[in-house]
């Protein structure tokens, strides 16, 4: 069983993620889209959006720096493990928290108001009840390993972490996940559930994201010139005919 949840089950959710990704672009462009409701309501919208994406922006950065920076990185430069934790405490929480907040949001927006809630799929509802317990878990288990410090204060970056890059360099080991706390284990097995779930979802806009817009060139916009339509149909009228000319 160790092996299978640690080993095998990882395997499993990255091939469905790459393999239903590619399966997704090929045989549903059509359907590569976040199925935005915006034309439908914009208040809640306005908040609750830019509160979650702007939360996970942070959540993925700070999880960047947990799982794929070695710890020897950090001592080397002098960044002792409590300092650490606590630069994740001040960074993380306020970002989970806008998350969540903002997914509270959005899915008081879906269940309240009547156009969204008749486009919501039950596709839709599993992936916000797998995204809601995975930002959650990991909400308490930063909270409960660094700062409540319930049965010792837990380092994850020695096992947790390992474990993660292990599995990348083709070399896992399941044992680095035996010492880890439940809160862990589970939170470590609903992301790897969304990942496996994350290519049959609205979740496959992330890889959408229109960075062209950083840079493409400027638009220039000009006024419409005032004297058209001022003659016969769209057509502005010939120069000659400007009185300012015929005074010339």
């Amino acid at each position: 069983m160790k092996n299978f949840l640690w080993v095998i089950f990882p395997y499993i959710c990255l091939a469905i993620f790459v393999v239903g990704h590619f399966w997704r672009y090929k045989y549903d462009k059509f359907g590569w889209t976040t199925r935005s409701s915006q034309l439908y309501e914009t208040g809640l919208l306005r908040w609750g959006s830019p509160l979650f994406h702007f939360g996970m922006l942070g959540v993925v950065m700070g999880h960047v720096m947990g799982l794929l920076v070695p710890q020897s990185w950090t001592d080397a430069i002098g960044l002792d493990r409590h300092t650490y934790h606590l630069i994740a405490l001040i960074g993380g929480i306020p970002a989970g928290v806008a998350a969540v907040v903002g997914m509270l949001i959005l899915i008081y927006r879906r269940r309240t108001v009547g156009p969204v809630f008749s486009a919501t799929t039950v596709n839709d509802k599993v992936m916000y009840l797998f995204l809601a317990a995975v930002i959650l878990l990991g909400i308490w288990n930063t909270i409960a390993g660094s700062l409540l410090q319930f049965g010792g204060e837990y380092n994850y970056r020695d096992g947790v972490s390992p474990w993660f890059r292990s599995i990348f360099t083709l070399q896992p080991d399941a044992d680095l996940m035996a010492g880890a706390p439940l809160g862990f284990k589970i939170h470590a097995l609903l992301a790897f559930t969304l990942f496996a779930l994350w290519p049959f979802t609205r979740l496959v806009h992330v890889f959408s994201a229109p960075l062209g817009y950083l840079t493409r060139p400027y638009i220039v916009y000009r006024s419409k010139d005032e004297r058209v339509g001022s003659g016969v149909g769209s057509r502005a009228p010939q120069r000659g005919w400007d009185k300012s000319e015929l005074k010339r």
